[in-house]
Order: structure tokens, then sequence, then C-alpha cells
């Protein structure tokens, strides 16, 4: 073989090591046959946290409930489930969604936090920030301290329940990667998979009863979560 043949071999031989050592680029629409009719998406593989697609997925926006994402998480991490949870009067009758908790009523954390995910109670929401934060503005604290510990360099929140607010918003590739995450602890990844849930109520001679708003669980085969949102400037999320 000529040295000139040799040396063509080499390099190519080389440029194909390369190829395979170099990490792989991040999928994006605009270079993709997939398509989305969704304002922004973004698609992860929760066990290694690499962002698989993505398309406007840093684009900061409204999102609803899944704030509640964040919501749990903290909660989880920072509460004690077993704990009684007070409704008081900035969690009574709150706006929105709601498990129509009555004021002064108490639930344990665990099963508030259903209440909070599978039927994105507002004043579920409000009662657990005041309940583990001390007050609404003490968790908030903790959700965005979680989220730069996380690196959601595109999101910040102002409440704990989803409602439109001035400084309130996340984009799709941080609400992909705070996911992942929360799915490798076993409470929320129970919580979010569950379809039906009852809860006792002491209060009333009926029990709670829960039924996920996730359509997905019931019609996606495989589906194990996660959360749904929508407000009239958020849309469906």
């Amino acid at each position: 073989m000529k040295t000139s043949n040799l040396k063509v071999l080499l390099v190519l031989i080389l440029c194909a090591l390369l190829l395979c050592l170099s990490p792989q680029p991040l999928v994006r629409a605009e270079n993709s046959s997939i398509s989305t009719h969704a304002r922004a998406a973004a698609l992860i593989d929760v066990a290694s946290g690499r962002i698989l697609y993505s398309s406007r997925g840093d684009e900061p926006m409204l999102i609803a409930s899944l704030t509640k994402i964040m919501t749990a998480l903290v909660a989880i991490e920072n509460g004690d489930l077993r704990s009684k949870v007070k409704v008081g009067k900035n969690a009574f009758a709150k706006e929105g969604s709601s498990l129509f908790l009555k004021q002064g009523e108490e639930m344990t954390l665990e099963d508030m936090l259903y209440g909070l995910m599978l039927r994105s109670g507002n004043d579920a929401a409000t009662a657990i920030a005041e309940h583990v934060g001390g007050s609404e503005e003490g968790f908030v604290y903790l959700m965005n301290a979680k989220a730069e510990e996380l690196g959601l360099q595109h999101t910040h929140f102002a409440n704990p329940h989803g409602l439109d607010a001035e400084g309130h918003y996340s984009s799709a590739n941080d609400l992909a990667v705070l996911t992942a995450y929360a799915m490798h602890n076993p409470v929320f990844k129970q919580i979010v998979k569950t379809q039906v849930k009852t809860a006792d109520n002491p209060y009333e001679a009926w029990d709670y009863k829960w039924l996920n708003k996730n359509k997905m669980l019931r019609l996606y085969e495989g589906a194990d979560g996660v959360k749904t949102g929508y407000t009239k400037k958020a849309l469906r999320c």
C-alpha cells in the first residue's frame, strides 16, 4: 500500500473513532421529522437526564398547574408525610381547581399531596405551602432554591399553585429536567401514577375519592404520570 493511501485510511479510521466517542448532539425539532402542535415541547430520558428532543424548549412560558410538580417535590423533601396539614383562611375557597377543603380541616400531608396532584387542588397547594414553608412566601423561596439547585435557568416561581402571576414561568426543557429528577423520588412517582385515591374525611359521612385528571394514565399504555395544567392564558399544558 502506498504511503498516501495509508495516510488516508488512518484519517478515516480516526474520524470514525471520534464520531463514536463524541457526545451525541441534542435533537431539536427544526432538525427532526418529529412534529407536535404544542407551542413548546421537550422529551427527556429519565434514567440519564439527557434531553432527546426539544422544540422552543428554553422559552419561558406560563405553566399553570405544572407548577405543582415542584410544589409536591419540595413538600416531600422538606415535610413529614404523616404530619397534619390544617386548612387556613388563605387556602379555603381558593380560586380555580379545588378539593373543596373546609377552613380548619386537617388532613395528612401525604393525603393532601394526592389531592394536589390528582385533582390539582389550589386549596391543597396553599395549605401545603403554609404548612411546610411556614407561609406561602417561605415555601416559594424553597421552590426557587430547588430550581436553582437543579440548574433550571428559565424558571421562576411566584406561588405554589400555578395561577397566572408576574414572575411565574418555566420552560419545556426545565420542566423536563425537573420531572426527571422528581420521578427518581419513590413517593412522588407513586403519587403521580395513581389513577384513583380515597382519603379519610372525618368531617363528613363520606370519604374523599379523587380520580386523576391526567387522561394519559388511561389512554396511553405505559404512562406513569405526571401532571396537567390549564389557565386561560397558559392554555392546556
